[in-house]
């Protein structure tokens, strides 16, 4: 795959500012984690990810044909990780079984948005259904683990980033591929939409791209190879009361 220029948005104190890398270099790891660059009541309000407290979003898709429902809420929680506050989102996920929804995936994910406007994943806490699987649980901090960037404060063409680091257990990277797209969903019609694609190297091959609409957050998600799999955002729902 391609090495591009790792423009992400940060400041003096990380450890990766800036960095340039040539055709044969691999992306670099995250960043440190820095506490002075975050403040304990930082609302999450990325352009591209915003994610007020009490907000419930609703996407529906399929898996290899399967229709699928998720539900990505906001709660009032928190949780301090490497001196952070971070935001818990409760992510559940269903599919269609004889006309009924049934939860396969039960999700806390940990979200913080630094001062200069980066959104940091600080990991997530999952339990698959009905194995009961918690494979793909991490905490930054924790075995090694690493924070990465759910979204750039000023996401450029040809940024590159890694979004989680958790070795052998969650290496998702990304990389913008666009900012002037053109996307509709059963939520609505949209412009200047961000394209991001993902890949990891736990899952060779597989490609999947995201679509973030300004002020609204991710709008769609499809694998668009090595996969069958396409989720689109059906509502929006702001002080919902979701848990």
């Amino acid at each position: 795959m391609d090495r591009n220029r790792i423009g992400i948005s940060l400041v003096a104190g990380f450890s990766l500012l800036f960095a340039t890398v040539s055709a044969a270099e691999a992306i670099e790891s995250p960043p440190d984690v820095n506490p002075s660059n975050f403040n304990q009541n930082q609302p999450i309000n990325n352009p591209y990810f915003p994610a007020p407290v009490g907000t419930l979003f609703v996407y529906e898709g399929t898996t290899e044909g399967v229709p699928t429902h998720q539900e990505f809420c906001v709660t009032d929680k928190t949780k301090n990780i490497l001196g952070v506050t971070t935001t818990v989102v409760h992510d559940r996920s269903y599919e269609l079984v004889n006309n009924q929804l049934v939860l396969v995936e039960d999700t806390m994910d940990w979200h913080a948005q630094d001062i200069f406007g980066n959104v940091w994943y600080f990991g997530e806490d999952t339990i698959e259904f009905p194995s009961q699987s918690t494979e793909g649980s991490w905490q930054a901090g924790v075995d090694d683990a690493d924070a990465g960037f759910i979204m750039l404060a000023d996401p450029q063409r040809g940024d590159r980033y890694y979004q989680e680091f958790a070795r052998n257990v969650a290496e998702d990277q990304a990389k913008v591929l666009s900012l002037d797209e053109s996307v509709c969903v059963q939520y609505g019609c949209f412009e200047n939409v961000l394209l991001t694609q993902e890949t990891s190297r736990l899952d060779p091959g597989v490609l999947e791209y995201k679509y973030y609409a300004p002020d609204v957050g991710l709008i769609l998600s499809e694998i668009v190879k090595k996969g069958d799999e396409r989720t689109e955002l059906v509502s929006v729902t702001h002080n919902s009361g979701c848990q």
